[in-house]
């Protein structure tokens, strides 16, 4: 049986106080905590096998190498990528988007176009502007419907079209909550002959993952939003798409055979994995992604939504908040608001005070914020270890920082 208060045992930051009360964390959208069993795989990492991989032979650089392919081939099984080949690892979804935008950003000529969504990161923006910059290629966006509920995929006919290189999108808003249909949107794009990347940053960690079934050609998650260490993520890519990438970086690893008149370069993973990698938080995200299963993707999802349902409905009943995104059964597990007559970072600010951890800003999404025609929102957003009663005291929290300012 799901339990999170038996989950929260196996976090140890979550057992502290902030301002004198018990710490409220519901800031998961940004970074999630980190259970015992990843802090003991980078201690047993350090503690006994720390080496460079790859390049040694001896008994400590053997086991630091096995320690860190079994990452790789742990991550392809959580993806259902079907190879180890297929995994890149990078420092997070932002370094992913941006070796495929770069690799991509040579190919791509005047008169092509990149297509992403209204409701795209920065992470999945900014890399394709520059790749757009670069080549010539003109950017195209699918709205998204006036009240932020969903992507306006009555526009996508006309936007998805032979001149269509890639489409980019996110799996799960990390500012609506809006679950994206990412299968029908990558079967659509290879209907017209257009590569696919998905951004899972908000989904990887939350939802089963199955890049087979999705149909995508790219796809790019952070471990620091799964249970994982900041600093490592990975890149799938479709092996004979992956491999056509020119190299991202150069350095040592990359490389076949060098000469001081040029290089070859290993096929994919390892062409893009440049110089020493980031060997214990790759062994760091294996612990967390065992750990996740464990419990149960299925069961962590529905646990998520479940919060943010509740969440949804109680901070509705307030009549002072503006809920973004789709209903309360329809998104996933988290809620951005703003409260009326009161400025995100003041509502943030206020909610610290008590304890309560949330997110204010634009939360990387600046030009959809302009779209909605707000300044900043505030956000509280769900993991496996966050409770009921969290929920009920951010809510008093909220209709007690009303009152405050109001």
């Amino acid at each position: 049986m799901f339990d999170p208060a038996l989950i929260r045992a196996d976090f140890p930051a979550l057992h502290q106080e902030v301002k004198g009360r018990p710490l409220v964390y519901l800031d998961n959208g940004a970074t999630t905590h980190k259970p015992r069993a990843v802090l003991d795989a980078l201690d047993h990492f350090y503690g006994r096998d720390n080496s460079n991989v790859h390049r040694g032979l001896h008994e400590l650089s053997n086991r630091a190498t096995t320690a860190y392919e079994n990452a790789r081939t742990r991550t392809a099984r959580f993806l259902n990528a079907a190879s180890p080949e297929e995994i890149v690892f990078t420092r997070g979804t932002t370094e992913a988007v941006n070796l495929v935008a770069q690799g991509l950003a040579a190919r791509l000529k005047p008169g092509d176009e990149i297509l992403l969504t209204e409701m795209e990161h920065h992470s999945n923006l900014v890399p394709w502007q520059l790749a757009a910059q670069r080549s010539g290629a003109a950017l195209r966006f699918v709205p998204v419907t006036e009240n932020g509920a969903a992507l306006d995929l009555s526009r996508l006919d006309s936007l998805l079209t032979q001149k269509t290189k890639i489409f980019a999108f996110t799996k799960i808003s990390n500012t609506l909550g809006v679950i994206n249909p990412v299968k029908e949107l990558c079967q659509r794009a290879r209907n017209v002959g257009a590569l696919t990347l998905i951004d899972a940053a908000q989904s990887a960690g939350h939802q089963k993952t199955d890049v087979q079934d999705l149909g995508c050609d790219f796809l790019a998650f952070s471990g620091h939003k799964c249970a994982a260490p900041t600093g490592i993520g990975a890149l799938y890519g479709r092996f004979d798409v992956l491999d056509s990438l020119p190299p991202y970086q150069g350095g040592g690893e990359m490389i076949s055979h060098v000469r001081y008149e040029g290089s070859t370069y290993k096929a994919a993973p390892q062409k893009f994995e440049a110089g020493t990698p980031n060997i214990a938080d790759a062994i760091g995200l294996a612990a967390a992604i065992d750990y996740l299963d464990g419990i149960g993707m299925d069961a962590i999802f529905a646990h998520d939504q479940e919060l943010a349902a509740y969440a949804h409905e109680q901070m509705a009943a307030l009549g002072f908040l503006r809920i973004l995104g789709p209903g309360p059964r329809e998104r996933s597990g988290l809620v951005t608001f703003t409260m009326n007559g009161v400025h995100a970072a003041d509502v943030v600010t206020a909610a610290n005070e008590f304890g309560v951890a949330l997110r204010g800003g634009h939360h990387c999404t600046e030009p959809l914020h302009h779209k909605l025609g707000i300044p900043a929102s505030a956000r509280a957003s769900f993991y496996l270890y966050n409770t009921r009663g969290e929920v009920d005291t951010l809510v008093a929290t909220l209709d007690k920082i009303h009152g405050m300012f109001v």
